[in-house]
């Protein structure tokens, strides 16, 4: 891989790791919240994430190979969501827009990603039972973290 190349991955990585710290600054809290950890909504969570998910981000929450490395496009491959990813770094509301806008809407500044929104496709209660499946799957030193950040963000947003 060439230096230039190298370089403008690193910067797109910047880019987009700054997009989401001022999109967990900026989302309200109101809408930020995955409380619902209930085993109606953890079912339904399960059923659509297999429907609308698992097929970029594996059935096992695996993600796709070398999710690290920019693919030939210049976009990122689809992280896990299991405790080996990065998504339990990210707060309730930083998910949820994620989720139902696409990381490209979240991170802004030309930012490019495979990933659709799914607010067209979902309503807000089932992005919601998606990602308390997700988060139900973490080991508790993730879902604790995790909970923090969320506790955080709210706290700002007030």
């Amino acid at each position: 891989m060439s230096r230039t190349a190298i370089l403008l991955s690193i910067l797109g990585i910047a880019a987009a790791i700054l997009g989401l710290a001022v999109a967990w600054l900026w989302l309200p809290a109101s809408k930020a919240t995955i409380d619902d950890d209930s085993a109606a909504a953890i079912a339904l969570g399960r059923a659509l994430y297999a429907e609308h998910c698992a097929a970029c981000h594996g059935p096992n929450l695996e993600g796709q190979r070398e999710w690290k490395s920019p693919l030939p496009s210049g976009r990122m491959p689809a992280p896990p969501h299991g405790a080996s990813g990065h998504t339990w770094h990210h707060p309730d509301g930083v998910l949820f827009r994620i989720t139902k806008e696409g990381p490209a809407a979240v991170v802004g500044r030309g930012y490019q990603s495979d990933m659709p929104g799914f607010g067209s496709v979902m309503s807000d209660e089932e992005i919601r039972a998606v990602l308390a499946f997700i988060k139900n799957t973490w080991p508790e030193q993730e879902r604790q973290y995790q909970a923090e950040m969320s506790r955080q963000e709210r706290e700002t947003a007030q």
